[in-house]
């Protein structure tokens, strides 16, 4: 495989709430990647049909679990789908977390490692793979046995900092969650009840305090402070410039995941790509 290319800018939502008609209609906006978030489990039957479905769009799982997914099942589902749909498909995987993956000795380092191993064993090459990153070695590893890094709920400052520390060839894609309004009070609650869950996990948490906010910002439901650090909010030329800012500080691509009505996703995403001139 050729290492894949990547268009200023990507979609990202759950794997359960996509189907073929919005991939359909994402593509069709001129977006290249589809992100789709969630822990789903390693046979992965969902890519096959999405991917039929439409013509260019490539999908990356963001991410399936090391814990959950049994890494030979999931390489073997990576194998069923690239030789259907080459070059439209790439495993993401990642370590999540320990509050989360409580039953296991939680050794995320070492368990990337593993994974990785036996991927290579079942045949996935290294451009096939994204790995889940937020810290210093999971960003190393994966600009070294994958294809591209994907931080999750990271600012800018996170993007310059992994840029600086990988150089200019890694592939290093951020997801940005957006909200289309100016009603700070409208988009903070939805901020808010996206980052929910992130407030209580670890790896987030010590990101966020050295990217992000402090530890007061940090206390649930989040200071206006971290919200506003975290989504992207406005008209449609302010959150196009926040979007800039991560590729202004390195990002080879930018997910963005857009809060609030599902139902309204692709109007919003219309909106967004007009404003970036896709």
């Amino acid at each position: 495989m050729t290492t894949p290319e990547f268009a200023p800018y990507g979609f990202f939502t759950h794997y359960a709430t996509v189907d073929a008609d919005l991939l359909r209609a994402v593509e069709n906006l001129g977006f290249d990647t589809a992100w789709l978030g969630g822990s789903p489990p390693a046979d992965l039957p969902w890519v096959d049909p999405l991917l039929s479905a439409t013509e260019r769009i490539r999908i990356v799982t963001a991410i399936v679990n090391i814990w959950s997914a049994p890494a030979r099942e999931a390489g073997q589902s990576w194998q069923r789908i690239e030789a259907a749909h080459p070059g439209r498909f790439i495993l993401g995987i990642g370590a999540g977390h320990p509050e989360i993956d409580s039953g296991v000795a939680y050794k995320p380092y070492t368990g990337l490692v593993d994974y990785l191993n036996v991927l290579d064993e079942v045949g996935v090459p290294k451009e096939g793979r994204a790995l889940a990153a937020l810290a210093e070695k999971s960003l190393k590893l994966a600009a070294d046995r994958s294809a591209l890094a994907h931080p999750y709920l990271t600012p800018p400052s996170h993007t310059r900092w992994a840029r600086e520390l990988l150089g200019p060839g890694a592939i290093i894609v951020p997801e940005q969650k957006v909200v289309l309004t100016t009603d700070a009070d409208e988009a903070r609650a939805l901020g808010r009840q996206a980052l929910d869950m992130y407030l209580g996990l670890t790896n987030y948490l010590t990101m966020l305090e050295r990217f992000a906010g402090s530890k007061e910002d940090l206390v649930k439901p989040g200071s206006d402070k971290l919200v506003d650090a975290l989504i992207a909010y406005g008209t449609p030329e302010q959150i196009a410039a926040r979007l800039q800012e991560h590729r202004d500080a390195g990002a080879t691509q930018v997910a963005i995941q857009v809060l609030g009505d599902p139902a309204k996703r692709a109007e919003a995403l219309g909106v967004l790509a007009r404003e970036l001139g896709l």
